[in-house]
């Protein structure tokens, strides 16, 4: 659906893409992750179309976006700060999108009319932050749109509202078939909705996988162990982290978790407990391994 090859993004003479690759498939939700400055936003205005690459492509459906009409008029994208016309209404904005988007459907714009129960004929500039996020994607997801691109699109809305949101972007997925591409800093959100996960550092795509495999392939263990046996682990590549309270270890282990579990029954601790990770915990230590300066937050 959206594929982006070998993209690499100078400004002036700093490199903010570096040969980056990602393949966002038809009817999934794809969260695209990583910290400040790691080229997030760079790659969303890419595939937006906003912003032409150094060398690469990015295509959606096999056709190039920038300056394709047609294609354009397939995608919509609601970012942190949505763009609208400081003197429309609602009606006035929906009047718009009508116009640009010819999948637009006024019988699902009167259904979310009824969930967001916001004043149509309002001023957008006269509502709150949450508000306008309301009718952001009231407008957006009536449009029909195959692809969806969310950049931090929740930030403003209560946790009723967000769950909301939520719950109407996941039926278009299963109903249509949309295909949402979203990043933000709210992993456990992310966590619940993605069945997709990339991980971008500096420009980079350091891993991009099914979040099933992602959490399966990251194992968080609390051992009882000897000094002597826990030193003899600490050099090794596929441990991501170790740290300990006296006896008590802590080690997150990239691998198999059957092969370490025989591997730590030999050595007959006091305790092995084996706990799953959350998406926040996978992402610190992956980030971790490329020497991502948060050694205050890990425990």
């Amino acid at each position: 659906m959206i594929k982006v090859e070998n993209v690499t993004k100078y400004f002036d003479e700093f490199k903010v893409l570096d040969d980056i690759s990602m393949h966002v498939r038809r009817g999934t939700i794809y969260g695209l992750i990583g910290p400040n400055g790691a080229g997030k936003t760079t790659i969303i205005n890419h595939i937006n179309g906003v912003l032409t690459p150094r060398s690469g492509s990015i295509t959606i459906n096999g056709e190039p976006v920038f300056e394709n009409e047609s294609v354009k008029r397939t995608v919509l994208n609601i970012s942190d700060d949505w763009f609208y016309f400081s003197t429309f209404s609602v009606r006035e904005m929906a009047r718009f999108y009508r116009d640009i988007y010819p999948s637009w459907s006024e019988e699902r714009y009167q259904a979310i009319k009824g969930i967001f129960n916001l004043d149509e004929k309002r001023q957008i500039r006269k509502f709150s932050k949450g508000m306008k996020k309301q009718v952001a994607f009231w407008l957006s997801l009536s449009a029909m749109p195959d692809v969806l691109i969310l950049d931090e699109p929740l930030d403003g809305l209560d946790p009723v509202m967000r769950k909301q949101v939520l719950s109407l972007v996941i039926a278009d997925v299963a109903d249509r078939e949309m295909t949402v591409l979203v990043s933000s800093h709210n992993l456990r959100e992310l966590e619940d909705i993605c069945d997709w996960v990339g991980i971008i550092h500096e420009g980079r795509m350091i891993l991009e996988k099914e979040l099933s495999d992602l959490k399966g392939n990251v194992h968080k263990y609390q051992l009882v162990l000897s000094d002597e046996d826990a030193e003899k682990l600490r050099n090794e590549p596929s441990i991501l982290h170790i740290s300990n309270t006296g006896s008590v270890y802590s080690l997150i282990i990239r691998g198999e978790a059957a092969e370490y579990d025989a591997r730590f029954s030999v050595l007959s601790p006091a305790l092995c407990e084996r706990i799953s990770l959350t998406l926040e915990e996978v992402f610190i230590y992956e980030l971790g391994g490329l020497g991502y300066d948060f050694k205050n937050i890990i425990v």
